[in-house]
């Protein structure tokens, strides 16, 4: 099959596209025939590799991914041939005790797709059948797709971790991200007000049609946290800060939190490390909270609203599996607006 994939870490010099063996089933898995993948920060990540992670090679990189059912696992009941699926891209033990509690995010042998192993960047993949949700044929391959990862993720740090309520100031770092774009929709549906930062006037725009009350480009604006604390706000401050930026904003995001705030993260795309002022911690007793990806009942709640199109995924750009490389590139430089999105 042909695959998207690299022999070894570094930069995206490294990404091949030739072929590889069709992977096969367990008596619980699905094989796969991939019809849309998308991209994540996360691809560059791995791809760049940290001393801890420990990947059998050839890696084949991708976490979302859609398709149709090809082969089903002799123990799986629920989902059959030919099903339209798109995917939970975390996958637990089901075994550990967080798993039997609903909480797979949590199991100490927590795996992602395309990270810890093979990915969706190929002409088939396989998963775990309870990782697998059936699309309604309303909805295309390539939405879906372009929702999983990022809504699931966001869902879980608004609702399930933060607790969004109505009213509430709710301010998201970095707009243009995947995960940014479905937070905005989310908090909007829970009747937050919404506080979006983004990098050019064009994506300002973009950013307000997806329902954000008030958009600040960070390059004009370098003093925002003036402007949100005391124009926006009237000095109340951010009841819910979303940072998956990391160290370019997270010492503002914590500055500009209530009494009793709460930052929330799932990743820092500009880097893991940042001075923290302890005062703001205690003073104003704010908490710092850390979520990764979803479990299945957050993974379904959230796609149930898409598939109601009540949420909607922002597609920046599609391309070909042959042009892989190209549209990490493009999401590399930062110049997109949305997911970008690989067709199989």
């Amino acid at each position: 099959m042909k695959a998207v994939y690299f022999l070894q870490h570094g930069d995206l010099s490294q990404v091949k596209y030739g072929d590889l063996p069709k992977p096969e089933i367990n008596s619980t898995e699905l094989l796969i025939q991939t019809k849309y993948a998308a991209l994540n920060h996360l691809d560059l990540f791995v791809l760049r590799g940290w001393p801890s992670l420990q990947l059998k090679l050839p890696h084949i990189m991708g976490s979302d991914g859609s398709g149709i059912v090809k082969e089903v696992g002799s123990n799986v009941v629920n989902i059959k041939k030919g099903d339209r699926i798109v995917i939970n891209p975390g996958i637990g033990c089901g075994y550990c005790s967080y798993c039997l509690a609903g909480q797979q995010s949590l199991c100490n042998n927590f795996s992602i797709k395309g990270e810890h192993q093979d990915g969706t960047f190929a002409e088939f993949f396989t998963i775990p059948a309870q990782n697998a949700l059936i699309i309604p044929e309303h909805i295309g391959f390539k939405e879906a797709a372009a929702a999983s990862l990022t809504f699931l993720t966001a869902w879980r740090m608004l609702v399930s971790k933060a607790k969004i309520k109505p009213d509430d100031f709710v301010l998201i770092q970095g707009a243009s991200g995947g995960v940014s774009i479905a937070a905005i929709q989310i908090a909007k549906l829970f009747g937050a007000k919404v506080i979006a930062t983004t990098s050019s006037a064009e994506k300002v725009e973009k950013t307000k049609k997806l329902g954000a009350d008030y958009v600040i480009n960070y390059r004009e604006t370098p003093n925002y946290v003036k402007k949100i604390y005391k124009e926006i706000t009237n000095r109340h401050g951010i009841d819910i800060a979303v940072d998956s930026v990391g160290k370019a904003t997270f010492s503002n995001s914590i500055k500009l939190l209530c009494k009793g705030g709460k930052l929330v993260t799932c990743g820092a795309t500009t880097g893991p490390k940042t001075d923290i002022d302890i005062r703001y911690l205690f003073w104003k007793q704010i908490s710092l909270i850390g979520s990764t990806m979803s479990n299945h009942q957050e993974f379904t709640s959230v796609m149930h609203l898409l598939f109601e199109k009540k949420l909607i995924p922002q597609i920046d750009s599609i391309y070909s599996l042959e042009h892989a490389k190209e549209a990490e590139h493009h999401m590399e430089t930062g110049n997109h607006f949305g997911k970008i999105v690989v067709q199989i």
